[in-house]
């Protein structure tokens, strides 16, 4: 049976993991490089991997938290890297996990035992402060993340490297826009941290140029009505809307969703097609574009000496720097090379996070996952199996089943046009939690709450999709989860409300839920009164020469 566990990284995933097992009895050991918990977001100036100074959460609180930890009510809906830092420290200390985690340590190898087959154990060698140690664990859980390698594509511009004379970096030692005063600027990619380091360089460059290869579709973290968007969108109303109706229906909605803020083919930013909807946050990007500040350019041929040569022919002179905002690869160069040439590719795990092949389910690779929501939430989730299938509570199928279920998925993203090794797919946030949900007994039964506790189920099926929805029943059911879902609005509205005004009321959640409920049912009486006592509600009048009656409805055309 495992006992002891090896956890590889205290970022969020981390920390979660060392939860999971405390909670399931084991014995976690947690190894993590640096000197603090936080991962990639923990602030650093140099040295490691770390978010720059000015980024915000994509994720808003409520749809991010620890299933069983809620933000406290002050926070801000979206916060900076400090906030989110503060919030691991206090879930840290409030279920005492620092001592199981031993800093300033590396791990340089994670080998199969000779006996692995029929114990399932592992050899990890690390090293602190010089001494390498080696020792035994039952089962590992790598939370090192997938930000672990900057991709750096150079061989895809030439002229940067032989040609071009001016600097060029990737977006990881990005840490301010100190240096790029008065510069001209081309950034390299439109995706998430592509848009923030265009638009926060362009308040002191010269010029920056935003180049992208496909597009994108621009979303502003704010909804209407002032709400968070995830927490108006991420809904299980909306997830059967998408599930029942027509794809090409949904897509339609969804990109005209997108244009209302913007045209963005006016913008130069509608994206080609393709089967992956690309999509990022970034509540300022069309303002700079349309101040002139951010100029958006297709994707690069080649670079000349101090210019940048796109596809359709322009020429933008006296380029600066290049800001190279082409994501991240991941890599365990510590797992045995058996394992690592499994884990080359997040769709080659089960379920994401299990290599198939292995006899024994003790390794777990966690946060290897897209979502169209928070990762965070995914990847405590993913630790909730992973320690209930060490310990035994939970099985998986069969080793040939896993590889068969691993090869469908491969051989349906090929069909979609998606290559398998494609790491930008995003997943429906839903459909994945729901999907590890039903594997660890936690699923909501949405049904069967609106017979027992009416009020609760609105919010579940009607409100945002919270990771507390995966708390109130089954194994690790939290006494706390039914109040945390029923309250989140008002702890979504607690820091927004710093000024008194006479006006307390909540006029535009009560529209909100007038408009995805009253309406319907307001349509559905009027069609049965009209059907059984249409001369009743309804009587015939005249308008000129044309009758009308039945909730309105023109008799013969109009």
């Amino acid at each position: 049976m495992v006992q002891r566990v090896a956890i590889i990284g205290a970022g969020a995933s981390g920390l979660a993991s060392i939860k999971c097992c405390l909670d399931e009895g084991l014995e976690p050991t947690c190894f993590e490089q640096s000197h603090d918990i936080g991962g990639l977001w923990r602030f650093t100036e140099a040295g490691r991997i770390s978010v720059y100074r000015s980024v915000i959460t994509n994720t808003s609180k409520e749809m991010m938290c620890f299933s069983d930890f809620p933000f406290p009510e002050d926070f801000p809906n979206y916060m900076n890297h400090s906030r989110l830092l503060e919030y691991f420290r206090m879930y840290a200390e409030r279920f005492s996990l620092l001592r199981y985690i031993r800093f300033k340590t590396t791990v340089h190898s994670v080998r199969k035992r000779p006996d692995f087959s029929t114990t399932g154990q592992w050899d990890v060698f690390t090293e602190t402060d010089g001494t390498v140690e080696s020792a035994v664990f039952d089962a590992v859980m790598v939370c090192s993340g997938h930000y672990a390698e900057p991709h750096l594509p150079l061989d895809s511009f030439p002229g940067i490297e032989n040609r071009f004379r001016g600097q060029y970096l990737h977006s990881w030692e990005y840490k301010d826009s100190a240096r790029f005063q008065g510069k001209r600027v081309l950034v390299l990619g439109v995706g998430n941290s592509g848009g923030d380091i265009a638009v926060e360089i362009s308040r002191v460059a010269a010029q920056v140029f935003l180049s992208t290869r496909s597009g994108t579709w621009v979303i502003s973290r704010i909804s209407d009505h002032g709400f968070p968007l995830d927490m108006m969108l991420t809904t299980r109303f909306h997830n059967c809307l998408e599930n029942f109706l027509p794809s090409a229906l949904m897509r339609w909605l969804r990109l005209k969703k997108f244009n209302t803020w913007f045209d963005h083919a006016n913008y130069g930013l509608i994206p080609q097609k393709s089967p992956n909807l690309s999509l990022i946050v970034n509540d300022e990007l069309p303002s700079c574009i349309l101040c002139g500040a951010v100029v958006v350019k297709p994707n690069v041929e080649e670079f000349m000496e101090s210019s940048a040569v796109f596809e359709d022919g322009t020429v933008e002179e006296n380029i600066d720097m290049v800001v190279f905002a082409t994501g991240y690869s991941f890599s365990f160069p510590f797992l045995e090379e058996s394992v690592r040439n499994i884990c080359r590719s997040n769709y080659a795990l089960y379920k994401y996070i299990f290599p198939p092949p292995l006899e024994k389910p003790t390794l777990a690779v966690l946060g290897l996952i897209e979502l169209t929501g928070s990762i965070m939430a995914g990847t405590e989730l993913q630790a909730r199996w992973a320690t209930r299938v060490f310990k035994g509570l939970n099985q998986l199928p069969p080793a040939s089943r896993l590889m068969a279920e691993v090869a469908k998925k491969q051989q349906h993203l090929i069909k979609q046009g998606l290559s398998n090794k494609e790491s930008k797919i995003k997943m429906s946030y839903i459909g994945y939690m729901d999907e590890i949900a039903s594997c660890v007994g936690v699923k909501p039964k949405v049904l069967l709450l609106f017979l027992k506790d009416p009020k609760l189920a609105l919010e579940v099926f009607f409100g945002p999709c919270t990771p507390c929805q995966y708390r109130l029943a089954g194994p690790g059911k939290w006494v706390g989860a039914r109040n945390t879902i029923l309250t989140q609005w008002h702890r979504a509205l607690k820091p927004l409300r710093t000024r008194v005004i006479n006006d307390s009321s909540n006029h535009s959640l009560v529209f909100h839920w007038l408009t995805i409920l009253g309406l319907p049912a307001l349509l559905c009486a009027g069609l049965l009164i009209c059907k059984y006592s249409p001369q009743l509600w309804f009587p015939r009048v005249r308008l000129g020469a044309i009758p009308i009656c039945k909730m309105g409805f023109v008799k013969g055309g109009l």
